[in-house]
């Protein structure tokens, strides 16, 4: 099967991804085989590291996809990495802003025009102790929704304990394991074509992070929590 186009810039950055991918870890890739190799797909994914974007697209492009993240906007203004970001497809997210609807629309389409998007639904990588999924942003719901696309849960194991961001705590040394594991898509076919309303759109989210959680204890081979961890109180606007 030939290997998606992913033009200049997707053909720039990966050297770098595969390379900081290698250093901070020994990958080891399971369930490549539910990322479909040609349309649209949503791949979602739990957050544990900051690490976590660099492991997840070397994962895609290793089955020959391109990925396209959904990633905060800010990310955009740095430069160089700002370039490649544009210069590859992905999508900026613009939270709790008048914007924050185009960045779902523009994932949307982007599934529609047959491409592998990654989203990483909590929004920012985990608070629990303990490494589980938080509670997560409805707009996974509104895209998997208005898609009709697999949905893909998918999980990282062991970026966190080569960089852990609450923790500032770098140790690439000795190398980890890092498991990244993609599960059965999610079947959303009782909701299709339901009217969108908040109880749908959490009902579904849940669901769809349900099957993360399920996927990385088996990753684990612990038992899952039965509640997804809570942040402090805040606005479901945009979730």
């Amino acid at each position: 099967m030939a290997r998606e186009k992913g033009g200049f810039w997707v053909g720039f950055a990966v050297p770098f991804f595969y390379s900081i991918g290698w250093l901070t870890g020994r990958p080891r890739y399971q369930g490549r085989e539910h990322l479909p190799a040609r349309g649209g797909a949503l791949l979602v994914g739990n957050h544990i590291s900051h690490l976590d974007p660099i492991h997840t697209g070397t994962y895609v492009h290793s089955a020959g996809r391109v990925p396209r993240f959904l990633a905060k906007s800010s990310l955009w203004q740095v430069p160089v990495l700002g370039q490649v970001l544009r210069g590859s497809g992905q999508i900026p997210v613009y939270r709790d802003s008048a914007d924050a609807q185009q960045s779902l629309a523009a994932g949307t389409q982007a599934l529609a025009d047959g491409k592998i998007v990654i989203i990483y639904p909590e929004g920012t990588i985990t608070r629990d102790p303990d490494g589980w999924p938080m509670r997560s942003r409805t707009g996974v719901a509104r895209m998997a929704l208005a898609s009709d696309v697999p949905v893909i849960p998918m999980v990282h194991w062991g970026t966190r304990e080569v960089l852990n961001g609450y923790e500032k705590k770098f140790r690439p040394l000795p190398r980890t394991d890092v498991v990244l594991r993609a599960g059965d898509p999610v079947d959303l076919s009782a909701y299709r074509g339901r009217p969108l309303d908040a109880h749908i759109l959490r009902e579904v989210t849940d669901l769809i992070m349900g099957r993360v959680r399920e996927l990385l204890a088996e990753v684990r081979d612990e038992d899952a929590p039965e509640e997804f961890y809570r942040r402090r109180p805040e606005s479901e606007a945009g979730r």
